[in-house]
């Protein structure tokens, strides 16, 4: 009697720990038709058809939400599309599923900067670097794009916005 509560919050424990480590596929038990969709929709993103891709990632993704591919290709399209904030989401969704992946990591901090958010990049781009190990394309990509900076209408719109000083009626205002 002593030892049930234990046994069965362990019990719990377990139960849920191996419910967790199941739902994740490796890379090579997602669903074929995911994939291919993700291949068809690179060659479109790459003709620029980036509608079409999207329609195409979306597809995939609704075959098979554990695609890490293919919310890494959803990034990309929003970037051309030049919707740092939903590439941003996409990669984010894509580190959810493996923390570790550079090609994520290096794609979120390039959408970080054209957002204007340079130091979350900076942070990116370290941790790119310590999973490389040597010189990658994607730490070289990242590099890059921090040394550019963020486009000039984000450093004008980080510029110019003032944040108001509190007024004192405010204050007195707010029990």
């Amino acid at each position: 009697m002593r030892f049930s509560p234990a046994a069965v919050a362990m019990a719990f424990v377990l139960a849920t720990v191996s419910s967790s480590v199941e739902s994740q596929k490796p890379d090579d038990q997602i669903d074929p038709r995911s994939v291919a969709l993700v291949t068809r929709a690179d060659a479109a993103r790459a003709a620029g058809q980036l509608e079409q891709a999207q329609d195409m990632l979306e597809t995939a993704l609704a075959i098979d939400p554990r695609n890490r591919g293919a919310y890494i290709a959803m990034g990309r399209v929003a970037t051309a599309q030049t919707l740092p904030g939903k590439a941003v989401r996409f990669y984010r969704e894509a580190l959810a599923i493996d923390p570790n992946d550079v090609s994520a990591l290096s794609g979120q901090g390039v959408a970080m900067v054209e957002r204007g958010a340079v130091e979350r990049a900076k942070d990116n781009l370290a941790k790119v670097r310590t999973l490389c190990k040597a010189e990658c394309p994607q730490a070289a990509t990242l590099a890059a794009a921090i040394a550019k900076g963020p486009p000039p209408a984000v450093v004008t719109a980080q510029n110019n916005t003032v944040v108001p000083p509190k007024d004192k009626a405010d204050e007195k205002a707010k029990p």
